[in-house]
């Protein structure tokens, strides 16, 4: 059994600030001091970033601040009885007893069950009441020794006629310490309620599924998350709820009374699934905007490796076999073999071949932006309804614009025709027939007789207002698409700009270059953040942790791969400073790659795809520009935009927001 706690990291009756920051910065110096973190600033950053995404103040006088980090050597606990006690976000007043959980970035899972064991404890009265009264550090560790001992699993057994049984899902964004208290209070709540609660915790001690058997007979699920729940579709059907976890935590024996009154409202919300599920009804999903958004960005992610295969195919076709390939290449591959080349010999083929499989990869980029818009809006019953308007976008013409609007339309028209009341026969023709034919129908239909042929015709003024651009618009346009890709390092309007530049790679020619510049751009752009971060950590140092360090030293590699998301480490630490310094760089590569006439048929690989760029010279130059720009900026910054306390304590919600 690992030590989790030793006598050096306990303070008893203290006075280690005024404030959370203070405490969390005073117990992180004192882990320093020890063999088992080897950066205490570091520490202390990581846990405030946690801190800003939930306060981990639990009530009752409680506080669990807690993070992974590279900062941290081996699992372990700091422990602080304050006096006076500080307040930590819990509504019922401040914290006089603060548990420091810190986890490695790659800790075991034996390690980290342990770490998951106590903080399910600290729901037991008599064990927070003990901490309160031991004399002695040497009291505390032996306390906390024996919460975190190994138990025994106890073996399910079979339900006794007429109790009711209820499945939990507990979640949180690290996985420590929430998704286990959340679990020990739903447990002890049922057991108060007379109801059996099953608890699958989805947190980083690993996962252990629960039985089919038991979700089977449960009569309602409860999800306790902060995070998306895993295999989600295990729980069709059934009547469920879903709240954050710290109310898990904090209100149990409501969420097990109101899991029940769902189980008992015919009415009530019931998870979507597939065939064989019960009636279906999906949870509202929260503001119109936010579930926009949700579904944009997920249908983009399931978007981008088609495009990135493909377009990586098409460019190596123009490689081996010229840009003519796109005239001949469907009748050499039909009518040609390895064994009987074509005139051109096996370049033409290659290239042929290359091509074709690049062009179908592209050919699903509308299909499928709109089928996971539709997935991310009405789960598995959206799927198809949102391909099939994806792919009468194409029909029409309309593009990446008809994409959206399509796969938005078929998601909404699925998710509605799932709250339909049927008949019991009805049910398991919903999500296989009934959903994907009607909504189809509505979608599909509304493409093809109102929406296709406006769209179609706002892409043709787009395409041909990009084609005419020259001069001072070309620059405007690359200086807006650099501050879009850096403005949120991989978020929604990063995902915007790019989409925007890969809808358009597969009507980019020799003639018509605009679309690839275009991409070139936004490629060059995104390369610039990780890259001017990476720069700057080498100028100076001494305004970077050893963590932030290490982190510039990853940047090289993923800013020259086009992994814009390399720099947010960064700025997650210090956003105030470095998106500013990010988009003034990304911005002036952006400018100059348009003005340069710099064309990329790739859309992904930043120089591993060298092969790809037209005017590889001026491309390079711009982000050497554009990397010295935000090094540069990043340093001035840092040096002579001092942190406020006010801001110091912003710059993290700004994170989160």
């Amino acid at each position: 059994m690992p030590q989790i706690l030793i006598p050096e990291l306990v303070v008893l009756d203290a006075d280690l600030g005024a404030d959370k920051q203070a405490v969390i910065r005073s117990l992180a110096a004192r882990a320093a001091q020890t063999d088992r973190v080897a950066d205490g600033e570091g520490l202390a950053s990581a846990v405030l970033d946690r801190e800003a995404l939930t306060p981990t103040g639990m009530g009752a006088g409680i506080a669990i601040p807690h993070c992974k980090s590279a900062a941290v050597r081996e699992p372990s606990l700091a422990f602080a009885r304050l006096a006076p006690p500080v307040d930590f976000g819990a509504p019922d007043g401040p914290a006089d007893l603060v548990f420091m959980i810190m986890a490695p970035e790659g800790a075991a899972e034996t390690h980290l069950a342990v770490l998951s064991r106590l903080a399910g404890s600290l729901i037991d009265e008599d064990f927070t009441n003990a901490l309160r009264s031991a004399g002695s550090a040497d009291e505390v560790v032996s306390l906390v020794a024996g919460v975190v001992a190994d138990k025994e699993e106890v073996a399910d057994t079979p339900l006794a006629e007429g109790t009711r049984s209820i499945v939990a899902v507990t979640a949180c964004p690290t996985g420590i310490a929430h998704t286990y208290m959340a679990a020990d209070a739903l447990t002890a709540a049922g057991e108060r309620a007379g109801v059996r609660v099953t608890v699958e915790t989805q947190g980083s001690s690993g996962t252990k599924r629960l039985d089919p058997a038991v979700i089977a007979a449960a009569d309602a699920v409860v999800f306790a998350v902060d995070v998306d729940v895993r295999e989600r579709s295990r729980f069709a059907g059934k009547p469920f709820l879903q709240v954050p976890v710290k109310r898990g935590i904090d209100a149990p024996d409501a969420l097990i009374a109101e899991a029940l009154g769902h189980a008992d409202d015919p009415q009530g919300p019931r998870l979507a699934g597939d065939a064989s599920s019960e009636p279906t009804q999906q949870q509202g999903r929260g503001s119109l905007g936010g579930t926009v958004k949700r579904a944009l960005l997920t249908g983009v992610s399931y978007m981008i490796p088609f495009v990135a295969g493909g377009g990586l195919l098409i460019a190596l076709g123009f490689l081996f076999g010229g840009f003519e390939i796109t005239d001949v290449a469907g009748d050499v591959i039909v009518q040609n073999t390895l064994w009987n080349l074509p005139a051109g010999g096996i370049g033409e083929y290659l290239g042929a071949v290359l091509f074709s499989i690049g062009a179908a990869s592209m050919g699903f980029l509308v299909p499928a932006l709109a089928g996971y818009i539709a997935y991310a809006i009405a789960d598995r019953p959206g799927i198809a309804p949102g391909f099939v308007a994806g792919a009468v976008a194409l029909l029409m013409s309309a593009g990446f614009i008809g994409g959206l609007v399509g796969g938005l339309l078929a998601g909404l028209a699925a998710w509605w025709i799932g709250t339909w009341r049927v008949p019991q026969w009805m049910r398991g023709l919903m999500p296989v027939v009934i959903i994907p034919l009607v909504a189809s129908i509505f979608a599909s239909g509304l493409m093809v007789v109102l929406l296709g042929g406006p769209i179609a015709a706002l892409m043709a003024g787009l395409t041909d207002w990009l084609s005419s651009l020259t001069g001072t618009g070309v620059i405007l346009l690359g200086l807006l698409l650099g501050t879009m890709m850096a403005f949120d390092l991989g978020g929604p309007i990063n995902k915007v700009a790019y989409g925007f530049a890969v809808a358009g790679l597969s009507a980019g020619s020799p003639e018509n270059p605009a679309p690839w510049m275009i991409m070139a751009a936004v490629m060059a752009a995104g390369m610039v953040p990780p890259l001017g971060m990476a720069l700057a950590t080498v100028i100076d140092k001494r305004l970077f942790t050893p963590a932030e360090q290490q982190n510039g030293k990853a940047a090289w590699l993923l800013g020259a791969s086009f992994i814009s998301e390399g720099a947010i480490p960064f700025a997650a630490a210090d956003p105030l400073r470095v998106i500013p310094a990010s988009i003034l760089g990304a911005a002036t590569t952006g400018a100059i790659s348009m003005a340069a006439g710099v064309t990329s048929q790739a859309p992904h690989g930043g120089f591993f795809v060298f092969f790809a760029i037209g005017n590889l010279l001026m491309f390079t130059l711009a982000i050497i520009a554009g990397t010295i720009v935000t090094g540069f900026a990043v340093i001035a910054l840092k040096r002579w935009a001092r942190r406020t306390p006010v801001a110091a304590q912003a710059e993290p919600a700004l994170v989160a927001a």
